[in-house]
């Protein structure tokens, strides 16, 4: 049996350009990976046929189905590869949906990474299938802090000072992206779009901070959009704002998860306990943001 993590991932800025002819857009967006505590696990051996089984707290918001990403994911990675093995997955699912956390996505990369190593394939395949099954899905693969460009399959790793105490906030409805994105382009989202070079920090403390405060100065171009369509993302960002030692508030990917940066774990897992206090129905967990929780 292998087992695989499929980390939440974070956008800690997401800038989007104008709708492309092929109805895509344009992204520019520094990407990081949630520890395990914000993570689904993915189980898998060997078997004369695809199949998927689902439990965990959020299993019922998904089915099992041919659409689902793991099993999309499975299908695109044997029919690249030439293959014609199977393979018995189990997804233990914690992470909530349409959440703005890539949770398809991750579970996708997951399931291309432990099925190359399940059927001893090249990494070459899974690099090559991941692009159409979702712009999110090529840095999930990866699950470490990336660039993410183009859309969505330009990936480039980068090196950051430090991993970044967060807590991450869902209030419990969903947020699809579609409609999200159709109210930006009919707002005239995405003029002055371009990418932008991530800047050298050092390493440590002090580069940490740095890379905070030039946080602060970024945007998700999606976030006002997703506030106007789904009110409760504005109520989450409202409570993470009031916690006095939060140091940047933002909405991730689509929404509706949004997510505050906090200097030690200390301040993050005390800020995440009186947030639970106060919001029982709201999905929240403290974290580090960078590379994803490891495999195994």
């Amino acid at each position: 049996m292998i087992s695989v993590t499929a980390s939440a991932k974070v956008n800690l800025y997401l800038h989007v350009g104008p709708v492309q002819e092929n109805g895509r857009h344009p992204l520019d967006s520094l990407v990081v990976f949630a520890g395990v505590e914000a993570s689904d696990q993915l189980t898998m051996g060997t078997a004369d046929v695809l199949s998927l089984a689902l439990s965990g707290p959020s299993a019922g918001a998904i089915e099992a189905g041919s659409d689902n990403l793991v099993l999309l994911a499975a299908e695109a990675l044997r029919g690249a590869s030439g293959g014609s093995c199977g393979a018995e997955m189990a997804l233990e699912k914690h992470l909530p949906v349409a959440a703005g956390i890539g949770g398809g996505s991750a579970d996708a990369g997951a399931a291309l990474r432990g099925l190359t190593t399940l059927w001893n394939l090249s990494p070459d395949f899974a690099a090559q299938v991941a692009p159409g099954l979702g712009g999110d899905v090529p840095v999930s693969l990866y699950s470490a802090p990336c660039l993410m460009q183009g859309e969505g399959e330009r990936v480039t790793p980068v090196n950051l000072p430090a991993p970044l105490p967060a807590v991450l906030v869902n209030p419990g409805v969903a947020c699809p992206t579609g409609p999200i994105f159709r109210a930006f382009d009919g707002a005239g989202g995405g003029k002055g779009f371009r990418e932008q070079p991530l800047p050298d920090f050092p390493s440590g403390a002090d580069g940490k901070t740095a890379l905070i405060n030039w946080l602060s100065l970024q945007e998700n171009d999606l976030q006002a959009p997703a506030i106007a369509l789904v009110p409760q993302v504005g109520t989450v960002l409202g409570a993470l704002e009031a916690i006095d030692t939060a140091l940047v508030c933002r909405m991730s990917g689509s929404g509706a998860t949004c997510f505050a940066l906090f200097e030690t774990m200390d301040e993050a897992r005390a800020a995440a306990a009186q947030l639970r206090a106060a919001h029982q129905g709201w999905w929240v967990q403290a974290t580090e943001l960078g590379q994803g929780a490891p495999d195994g």
